[in-house]
């Protein structure tokens, strides 16, 4: 078997869709005559726990493990938060807060001093630990993921020092992810974030993105080959779920995953709110579910359109129960970020969304990356940002069929979004990269 070192900050029992991605490529690697060894920090910052990824890494994969130093704990006392409180990506807050003069000033200090991120003090000990390792055990390719970018610091670093082939595999963005804008930088860091992206493109030997929007976009920056391998399901899971298949008692709209303030679908209040007001029966059967964190924003724009009452609301649960709760609800909310970014976002949860046979509801731009597979799987629907006439139609159609005890489900064309089907795709790229 060949070998490939994967360097990966989120590892379970992490959880998040941070973390499938890579577990999901480990777990089938075998299967393609590729032995994967895995290199992560021993005590990273843990969002979420998520026990139930254990299950899916093959026996006697090693991972390697370093301890991090990560500045949270300092951020955490610089603005007066718990010791246990968890840091949210995306600049979510569930409580109603201003950013006050600290919590500011701690922004522009993670922008313009940690770059690329909080993480940039694992890069040295790991290029360190990574070099010793390699020397008695070699291996033929090595693959950073990111976020965090720190990763990929590591492979640049590794590559210009041992010339190791090396894999850069963005899952998103870097300088047009969603929340650059918010870092608060100067124009100093803002020239450093763009020279680092652009030597990690040039330097890597190969280039995987999670959508055609990345690829283009990087291709502005750096010309080269890039290999768009998305996310995906397992059907390992849902078969199993699809074995203990549940309805829900509610015409349930689900959210899964973190409700931010830039994917706060005002339009799909305004629909809600009209039909509630319009239908006593649809009133009383609805339920907007939200499983991940809310931001305040959300929660405030639901009580705006008076309908905070139907929410219900569920922090986190582990990936295995996500599944049943995607097949189990009425219609799946599939909400991409409100920013300059969003026709290439094309975000993991998507794929399982696809596989459950639950129609999809998709805000977001109609020519963009997540439109696109919706339209090519005839899973859902998609409606811009400020669409109300279409969507409401469509939902209230919906509600009919519900009422009726069938919705019509018409997916179709998901199987290359199959989890073993992608990472056969990874091992092509991987190949190619030796010849």
């Amino acid at each position: 078997m060949k070998k490939v070192l994967i360097i990966t900050y989120y590892w379970p029992p992490s959880g998040g869709g941070g973390v499938q991605r890579w577990v999901k490529f480990v777990k089938y690697l075998r299967d393609f005559n590729w032995e994967p060894i895995v290199f992560t920090p021993e005590n990273p910052e843990i969002p979420s726990y998520d026990t139930s990824l254990l299950s899916d890494i093959p026996a006697s994969v090693q991972v390697i493990k370093n301890r991090i130093w990560e500045p949270y704990q300092f951020y955490k006392r610089f603005t007066g938060r718990k010791k246990s409180d968890k840091i949210q990506t995306a600049f979510l807050n569930e409580k109603k807060q201003s950013f006050g003069y600290l919590e500011n000033l701690s922004i522009w200090i993670r922008g313009n001093l940690f770059i690329p991120d909080a993480r940039k003090f694992w890069i040295a000990p790991s290029v360190k630990k990574i070099t010793e390792f390699l020397k008695d055990n070699p291996v033929d390719v090595i693959i950073t993921t990111g976020p965090p970018h720190s990763a990929h610091m590591i492979g640049l670093e590794l590559k210009r020092s041992l010339g190791i082939t090396w894999l850069a595999d963005f899952r998103d963005p870097w300088t047009n992810i969603d929340y650059y804008k918010d870092l608060k930088l100067t124009k100093r860091a803002n020239r450093i974030h763009h020279k680092l992206e652009k030597e990690v493109l040039e330097e890597a030997d190969g280039v995987t993105v999670i959508s055609p929007g990345m690829k283009k976009e990087f291709d502005q920056i750096a010309p080269k080959d890039y290999h768009v391998i998305p996310n995906g399901y397992d059907a390992e899971d849902i078969l199993v779920v699809d074995n203990n298949k549940q309805v829900s008692e509610k015409f349930s709209l689900a959210h899964i995953g973190s409700l931010t303030k830039t994917r706060n679908p005002i339009n799909l209040w305004e629909v809600l709110k009209q039909l509630v007001s319009e239908d006593e029966y649809f009133a009383e059967e609805l339920e907007i579910l939200n499983i991940g964190k809310i931001d305040i924003s959300a929660v405030e724009s639901l009580k705006e359109f008076n309908l905070d009452r139907f929410l219900k609301q569920t922090n986190y649960l582990p990936h295995d129960q996500v599944i049943i709760e995607q097949q189990k609800a009425t219609l799946l909310l599939l909400l991409v970020n409100d920013t300059p970014n969003a026709k290439l976002i094309l975000t993991g949860k998507i794929f399982e969304y696809l596989v459950s046979g639950t129609p999809i509801i998709c805000i977001a731009p109609t020519d963009g990356d997540a439109a696109a597979v919706i339209n090519e799987t005839a899973c859902g629907g998609s409606y811009g940002f400020k669409e109300v006439k279409s969507l409401k139609a469509d939902i209230y159609d919906y509600y009919k069929q519900y009422k009726k005890g069938s919705i019509i489900s018409k997916c179709n064309n998901i199987e290359k979004y199959e989890r073993k089907n992608l990472t056969a795709q990874m091992v092509e790229t991987l190949n190619s990269l030796l010849e």
